[in-house]
């Protein structure tokens, strides 16, 4: 599909993409640089499943999720999660997401975080990471989204639809892009095999390519088709909810020094 990149002054998105449950659906993806991302908060429940197992477990405050893991969180709950330079990201209920990467950066070297995510709602503050050279990434099916030093919130539909809305800073958001699938070959009567060939690796399909710039008190949308709408200012009162009123009031009253930049 013919690319098409756009750059607007303004907030960027950021699209969260988990895997499903059932399978239905791939992870949505976030951020940071750190070799793993603490559990400072859980009200409710949520279950976690391990890298590598078949079995989910009870999710704990205080436990360090690393690269691999996955978490589903409960009708009711909140989970807040630290990360590195005193930045956090915390999940609505009912919110299934993927630990992708945890990379701390090094001399010379930046870090890496990325979670991604299927369902839910997504609360990010970064404003105040420091100290720590690292990108921190959402990325989902429909859209990528990367930032430094920012506050904004994402929301993930069933329908893999997105909205995303800054607070501060600014976010640059990218068109995602799908997997190819291979046609299936049809069946018939036994035919030669032919000697050895050079086979082209798998490679990514494009939907679309575009890419938006997003700053404090924006928003933009993405459609279930991965089409972006043209992203606009938005006010207090439609953005009031109860939500957003419980994060604003986190961001406040959390202590300097909540992101783990020591694991």
């Amino acid at each position: 599909m013919k690319a098409l990149n756009i750059v607007c002054g303004g907030f960027v998105l950021l699209c969260l993409v988990f895997p499903a449950a059932a399978g239905a659906q791939n992870p949505m993806t976030i951020s940071v640089g750190q070799e793993g991302a603490r559990v400072a908060l859980l009200s409710g429940s949520a279950q976690m499943l391990p890298l590598g197992t078949g079995t989910w477990l009870s999710l704990e405050a205080g436990k360090i999720l690393a690269a691999g893991d996955e978490v589903k969180t409960g009708p009711g709950s909140r989970l807040e999660l630290a990360l590195p330079g005193n930045a956090v990201v915390r999940f609505a209920d009912n919110s299934h997401f993927k630990v992708v990467a945890v990379k701390p950066g090094k001399e010379g070297e930046k870090g890496n975080i990325k979670f991604a995510m299927t369902l839910g709602k997504a609360w990010a503050n970064v404003s105040r990471m420091t100290g720590i050279r690292s990108n921190f990434e959402l990325s989902s099916e429909n859209a990528v989204a990367g930032v430094r030093g920012t506050v904004y919130r994402m929301n993930v539909d069933d329908d893999k639809s997105v909205l995303v809305r800054t607070y501060e800073g600014e976010v640059s958001v990218s068109g995602g892009e799908r997997q190819a699938i291979a046609k299936p070959q049809p069946v018939g009567p036994p035919q030669k095999i032919p000697g050895p060939t050079v086979v082209p690796g798998p490679r990514k399909v494009t939907m679309e390519e575009w890419t938006y710039i997003i700053r404090s008190m924006q928003q933009i949308r993405v459609g279930a088709d991965g089409s972006p709408e043209k992203p606009r200012a938005f006010t207090e009162d439609e953005d009031r909810e109860e939500w957003v009123d419980w994060n604003k009031n986190r961001d406040v009253t959390i202590p300097e020094g909540r992101g783990d930049s020591s694991l």
